[in-house]
């Protein structure tokens, strides 16, 4: 339904000899509402929505005046409701999304009502890209055999997948195998412009990956939210955000000779994370940013929850338009594209003085280094000479210092790891790596080269029988050894980087140089390369890269989220019995996004993102402990040594190869038809019907969250004689609260998973297993690595019950908090919550029976979580914190002032010891919005949307 406010609904001619109506920026200004010229570009699109989307309800003429009267610097007070054109999805956060919206539509029809009332209002993608797992690897079956391993690990997902996609009408799905949600976004998803009813409008998204800001490289608004607060986009409610600061970033100059666009990111979060610009807009600006390639900047955006920004956001300019072009988007939408913005005044590059930003920071490009980022942060760079002596110094520095704790005069001690004859032709592969029952299907011909398909042919002892021969259960060829600092896994990983052509060519052609010197990759390394899309394997093959990279072990994979995502499968037998027998602090390279704690691999310590072509460097040279800027990186055949200068490929070989990555022909082609010969995915069996009928299964599950649901909502009660159930550091991540990798058999997820008939080889990933309540709420707070102070020295998900002190799991004392009816509040530092926008960091956290998280701070998608789900997010207000405080988790706890919620009031937190002492203090109650207030009240985001589907 159209309107005219402001008489801004004009007429915009098309290329195609026709009309379409939009709602015009300039003409918005033109009527006196403010100063639209001037606002930051990323708040003029916003704008757009609110001024389109204006229906006296939920948007009103006033949030259009207020937005475009956006100050730079005032308080942010008023909340915005953003209507998104779309909403994107990855499997692992999209699965959770649709088991809610099938037990929405199940209360709807148990309520008498049209199941059809819960139906998503805008288009929904779902790319199916976190499954698949690198259990084989460095072999030309690596591909095939993981993607089988993958289809009978996530059958009945896949099956509850297509049952969404023939029950909601805006559903479609991007099957496995095609790509990273990010990197499809980019190049076939996103369409520049849509229109509907005749009107023009901007792509706009929210989507349920931290990554989805990837997109603002092209142009478009968009960040990433939790599944919970997605749900809510798709069922009619805009995105309510407070009013942001924009620090606009002036980039200079340009990159040097040498120097990549991972290296320039690493930079760039570095920078942004240490000017503090969390829940800010970030807005590139300058010549230095104008001289960018596209995938460059889509690499800096992908980066924007590494340095803490909403988004980071890049306007649309030439460079966007001859993107689109060579990503085989037709003539007529890029036309389209490029006339509207050029319309609403939002085409080009801003220099310096065209914007009013909050602040302003500055990047001149060509002070950039050749970096990396680790050994737990991506925020944590170090230039690449000084890796040697910062590992040294992390080996001895103490714990509570983010180092080790190690003896130095340990550091060079070497360990042997067991070995065996081999058996099997190519690299090692884990035992027990690919619990195949049936006969396997291989994997569809445009993932796999022709000539090479092999079968996994049955299964003896849980070993696989590849085309006859056994794959052995440890490294062949000899004995080795392992030392701290060594290299165990070398990835080219993740759509950060892998949707870049430059770095990937890089790669590859330093690949090449290094084997004709005659270098290789030592055979215990876990070596694989997983791009974002199957474009960038035409590419490496059409340049004749691929091979080479082969050679070193880089073979395909998958093509999916893999080890950045925590799916780094498993490392032989004896490398990981040797790396836990010696306790080794070993280490991954990878070039992704995320390298937190037990994040990357469970007894991998030290993960350090790099470059693809630096991630292929360390793979020869194989450990940290070596100086590559002037250190070998190993020796020719003939006996001398080769340096990274030898083998690093110059500007010139990179740009020549460039045009094999920008064929149009090569996009519209793979892009067409997603299901052609993929007979993995189209054997895959589901059900029918408009509501699901929930069948017994430890992947799916009909969650509690809906329980006793009525129309009118139970209002909350005051928080009185709670206990602790976990104190937490600063820096806790949402991988700390709800982990995403692997299940430990004597977790209590993996106890709930055996005592259900699912064997240990079976038991997938917690990302995987989403999809079941049961598991999850078993998983919140049981990373391996997380630290609850309560046990000093401990790690892991283990807490203390109170009153009678006894060690448990977080789990079970939960439950025994919830028999006995007894309210259970979590403490945390700083950045509670940051990384991953994982919705059961919070929907755990409620199930666990947690009332309030009180923390020093909190990372914006899990405080939103956190509130949708119910549960108080609750700040420390000056200097106070557990430790100031002197909490220890024995005391009982009280809240009051409670009975009149308003955004961020006050609240009083009473503490009670045991000695029969008292005291209280202030805190903010960090419900920051109105909107927020009522999801509160209505017990949660969900209910209080499926009150308002059911009411009309």
């Amino acid at each position: 339904m159209t309107h005219n406010l402001f008489n801004t609904l004009k007429e915009l001619s098309l290329s195609t000899n026709r009309n379409a109506k939009f709602y015009s920026l300039p003409a918005l200004e033109a009527s006196g509402v403010g100063g639209i010229s001037r606002l930051p570009v990323s708040i003029r699109i916003v704008l757009e929505s609110v001024l389109r989307n204006c229906d006296g309800k939920k948007v009103t003429e006033t949030h259009v005046k207020r937005l475009a009267n956006w100050e730079p610097n005032a308080a942010r007070t008023d909340e915005i409701p953003f209507v998104v054109s779309r909403i994107v999805l990855q499997d692992f956060t999209g699965v959770p999304l649709l088991v809610d919206l099938a037990a929405m539509r199940g209360v709807a029809k148990k309520m008498g009502k049209d199941p059809k009332l819960v139906e998503p209002l805008v288009p929904v993608d779902l790319v199916v890209d976190h499954s698949v797992q690198v259990d084989h690897y460095g072999n030309d079956q690596a591909l095939n055999l993981n993607m089988e391993i993958e289809f009978r690990r996530n059958n009945e997902r896949y099956q509850f997948i297509k049952w969404g996609m023939q029950a909601f009408d805006t559903f479609k799905v991007v099957p496995p195998g095609i790509g990273i949600v990010h990197q499809v976004n980019l190049e076939y998803l996103a369409r520049g412009v849509y229109e509907k009813d005749g009107v023009l409008y901007p792509d706009t998204l929210v989507g349920t990956d931290s990554h989805t800001t990837m997109i603002n490289g092209i142009g478009v608004v968009g960040w990433g939210v939790g599944g919970i607060e997605a749900e809510a986009g798709m069922l009619g409610q805009p995105v309510y955000f407070l009013t942001p600061d924009v620090v606009g970033v002036n980039l200079t100059g340009r990159l040097r000779n040498g120097v990549t666009a991972t290296d320039l990111v690493l930079t760039v979060t570095e920078m942004l994370r240490k000017a503090s610009v969390v829940g800010n807009f970030v807005e590139f600006f300058g010549e230095g940013t104008a001289s960018l390639t596209v995938p460059d900047r889509a690499t800096i955006a992908n980066m924007s929850p590494e340095y803490g920004a909403t988004i980071g956001f890049f306007p649309v300019d030439d460079a966007t338009i001859e993107y689109f072009k060579e990503t085989g988007r037709t003539d007529e939408e890029v036309a389209a594209f490029q006339s509207y913005f050029k319309a609403q005044e939002l085409y080009g590059i801003p220099r310096k003085g065209d914007i009013d930003y909050s602040r302003e920071l500055e990047l001149d490009l060509s002070t950039v280094s050749s970096s990396l980022a680790g050994p737990r942060r991506p925020q944590d760079r170090i230039e690449m000479d000084n890796i040697k002596s910062r590992f040294t110094e992390l080996f001895a520095a103490p714990v509570a210092q983010s180092g080790y704790g190690r003896d130095a005069a340990n550091l060079t001690l070497r360990y042997p790891v067991r070995s065996c004859d081999e058996r099997h032709d190519g690299r090692s592969v884990p035992a027990g790596s690919s619990q195949q029952t049936a006969a396997p299907k291989v994997a569809h011909a445009a993932a796999v080269r022709p000539g090479t398909e092999r079968h996994i042919t049955e299964m003896v002892n849980n070993r696989p029988i590849i085309d006859g021969v056994e794959a052995p259960a440890c490294i062949p060829n000899g004995p080795i050894d392992l030392g701290h600092g060594d290299v165990v896994i070398a990835a080219i990983t993740s759509c950060t980087n892998t949707s870049n052509p430059s770095v990937l060519l890089a790669a590859g052609l330093l690949a090449k140089k290094a084997v004709e010197k005659g270098l290789s990759v030592k055979r215990h390394i876990k070596t694989s390369l997983a791009p974002g899309s199957r474009v960038v394997t035409e590419y490496l093959s059409a340049t004749g890269l691929l091979g080479y990279l082969e050679k070193l072990g880089f073979n395909l994979a998958g093509y999916g989220c893999t080890t950045c995502i925590g799916n780094s499968g498993p490392l032989s037998e004896p490398i990981e019995e040797a790396i836990v027998t010696s306790d080794l602090v070993c280490a991954a390279v990878l070039s992704g996004n995320r390298n937190f704690e037990a994040r990357i691999h469970p007894s991998i310590r030290a993960n350090f993102l790099a470059s693809p072509p630096l991630v292929v460097a360390y793979a020869i040279a194989g450990t940290m402990l070596r100086d590559l800027t002037t250190e070998p990186v190993g020796i020719a055949e003939d006996g001398t040594p080769v340096r990274l200068a030898d083998i690093w490929p110059s500007e010139d070989e990179i740009h020549g190869l460039m045009k094999y990555a920008a064929n149009a022909e090569t996009f519209r082609r793979l892009y067409s038809n997603l299901t052609k010969d993929h007979p993995l995915w189209n054997d895959v069996s589901s059900v029918s019907g408009k509501v699901y009928d929930w069948p017994k299964s430890t992947y799916i599950a009909e969650p509690p969250f809906f329980q006793d649901f009525s129309m009118e909502p139970g209002r909350p009660v005051g928080i009185r004689n709670a206990r602790v159930l976990g104190i937490f550091g600063d820096s806790v991540t949402t991988d700390h609260i709800s982990p995403a990798g692997s299940i430990k058999d004597t977790s209590p997820a993996g106890k709930y998973l055996l005592a259900n008939g699912v064997s240990k080889p079976d038991f997938n990933s917690y990302g995987a297993r989403r999809g079941n309540h049961d598991v999850m709420m078993r998983g919140t707070f049981a990373n391996v690595r997380i630290k609850n102070l309560m046990i000093p020295g401990s790690e892991g998900g283990i807490t203390v019950h109170q009153p009678d002190g006894k060690q448990m799991s977080i789990y079970d004392a939960a439950m025994q908090y919830i028999a006995d009816g007894i309210p259970t509040v979590v403490f945390g530092g700083e950045e509670y919550g940051a990384g991953s926008s994982r919705d059961w960091a919070a929907k755990g956290t409620q199930l666990l029976g947690v009332k309030a998280v009180i923390a020093r701070s909190f990372e914006r998608i899990h405080r939103s979580n956190l509130v949708g789900m119910g549960v108080l997010p609750l700040q420390f207000k000056g200097n106070d914190s557990t430790e100031s405080l002197d909490i220890h988790g024995d005391e009982q706890f009280d809240l009051l002032g409670m009975d009149d919620i308003r955004p961020q009031q006050d609240v009083t937190l009473v503490i009670r010891r045991g000695d029969g002492s008292s005291s209280q203090i202030d805190l903010r109650c960090r419900i920051d919005t109105a909107i927020e207030v009522d999801y509160y009240l209505d017990g949660g985001i969900l209910p209080y949307v499926l009150r308002e589907l059911m009411t009309g």
